[in-house]
């Protein structure tokens, strides 16, 4: 990753994002490749330049478009599931926002192939990959609903919007031994946090945890 002219200074420098890889810590967050992932990754050039001071905190902000980069702790504990739990070889990331989550996947898989269903956002984000160098990302503008039949099965997909039910061709996509982590709203309004793993008698399912993410919606924009 090119660093060098995103280095960053006062609330945007090295030093910040440190503290913040020091909360995470704090907060449970052990796997050290995606530690080291955020450590190095300038989450100040995902947002709006106005809002670059408030890069390092841990929480979720508005990227427009009714859309938001994830929190810090959310991005992490995601990403840990998926890396504690087996090979990260080929990733799926259904909704690429400002590419922030994709920047991190970079760094702890082989290829990620990210979909993202607003035109404008994604235009964006590829900006941001090209500015820091990440070679093994690919992208498309779609449907998440849809997948990517054409380079599944993936090892691991991660969905960064909440459906109301898993959707069935993510599910298909998955490689044998391949895992999901999926928020999926509920009937009471909440969201929770699924990791689903695909094995030889079926699809296995535990709920992680209870999150806020923004709906996933169908179609493109």
């Amino acid at each position: 990753m090119n660093l060098d002219k995103h280095a960053g200074i006062g609330m945007t420098s090295q030093r910040t994002r440190s503290r913040l890889v020091s909360r995470l810590r704090e907060k449970g967050i052990k796997e050290e490749s995606v530690l080291a992932a955020i450590d190095s990754s300038p989450r100040h050039i995902f947002i709006d330049e106005a809002m670059a001071h408030r890069a390092y905190e841990d929480t979720a902000l508005p990227i427009g478009m009714g859309q938001t980069i994830s929190q810090p702790y959310i991005v992490a504990r995601m990403t840990e599931i998926l890396v504690d739990s087996g090979i990260m070889g080929n990733v799926l990331e259904i909704g690429t926002g400002c590419g922030y989550q994709t920047s991190i996947l970079s760094q702890v898989s082989f290829q990620v192939f990210t979909i993202e269903r607003i035109d404008a956002l994604q235009k964006k984000a590829v900006e941001r990959f090209k500015s820091l160098g990440l070679n093994n990302v690919t992208h498309k503008h779609g449907d998440g609903f849809l997948g990517w039949k054409e380079y599944a099965p993936f090892d691991a997909i991660i969905v960064t919007a909440a459906p109301d039910n898993i959707p069935p061709l993510l599910v298909e996509q998955l490689a044998l031994g391949g895992r999901m982590v999926i928020p999926v709203s509920q009937p009471n309004g909440e969201q929770h946090l699924i990791l689903l793993e695909k094995t030889e008698e079926g699809m296995s399912q535990l709920e992680v945890e209870t999150v806020k993410f923004v709906p996933l919606l169908s179609g493109t924009l």
